[in-house]
């Protein structure tokens, strides 16, 4: 996909991995639509704008359907088009099958499943129409392994990359393509929970290249996956290797 003069909706992108994406993607000349629970303070908004592209920030409770659905009218109503979507938006779910509250269960599909379905559900019309898009979800490395005391937040972000795959082979012959990355551990205000000693042992230890990911880098990803058209039901990992060993 050509990307100057298009229009992506980010949500979570008020932050973190949505918030790198947005700034990349502005940087290309894309027009950008924040998602995100709050406005925030406008501060990213004009940095987006200051690159010459028109931002808007859209905020919305995407764990329900109808404010899914109004987001992406919303976006369509102020900037004409929806060719992309980065779906960010999520939210931690601790707790194992004994230890978990059940509405943590129910919550975390809401917003990590369910608002993707409805969000591609609003947006997929738009891009059918132009017989051109690209939707890239934001899955976890947590989705591809076993992880203790997180037994939501692991199937809910396992169920992505499946959703990404029956999708990306549903939308093909419109020439949509639908992909997904699964970070590892990036320094974003979501890992602020962990304790020195488990940064320290995420480094050491658990990331063979000794080091935390940057939203930079998965951004990077997620540019590349939109832009390269011949990509399409694909989950990338992007962890430092976390993932690919064995001890």
């Amino acid at each position: 996909m050509q990307l100057r003069n298009k229009t992506a909706i980010v949500t979570g992108g008020t932050h973190g991995i949505g918030a790198a994406t947005a700034i990349q993607l502005a940087e290309r000349g894309v027009g950008i639509a924040l998602v995100a629970r709050h406005e925030g303070d406008g501060v990213l908004q004009k940095k987006i704008e200051a690159l010459g592209v028109p931002c808007i920030t859209v905020a919305a409770d995407l764990s329900k359907e109808e404010e899914c659905l109004r987001a992406v009218e919303t976006v369509y109503r102020k900037l004409g088009a929806v060719d992309i979507l980065v779906h960010s938006a999520g939210s931690a779910a601790p707790g194992s099958l004994l230890n978990g509250a059940r509405e943590v269960w129910y919550h975390a599909f809401d917003i990590h499943v369910h608002a993707v379905f409805h969000l591609c559900r609003a947006a997929v019309p738009y891009m059918k129409a132009k017989k051109e898009g690209a939707i890239v979800l934001v899955a976890s490395a947590a989705g591809l392994r076993g992880v203790k005391n997180a037994l939501t937040y692991a199937v809910v972000k396992g169920a992505l990359p499946q959703f990404c795959r029956a999708l990306a082979f549903e939308l093909s012959d419109d020439n949509i393509t639908v992909n997904c990355v699964s970070p590892g551990v990036i320094r974003t205000r979501f890992q602020d929970f962990l304790t020195a000693e488990q940064v320290k042992n995420n480094v050491e230890n658990r990331i063979p290249l000794h080091r935390e990911g940057k939203p930079e880098d998965v951004a990077e990803v997620i540019i590349t996956l939109i832009t390269n058209s011949f990509i399409t039901g694909e989950n990338v990992v992007i962890d430092g290797g976390m993932t690919m060993r064995v001890v």
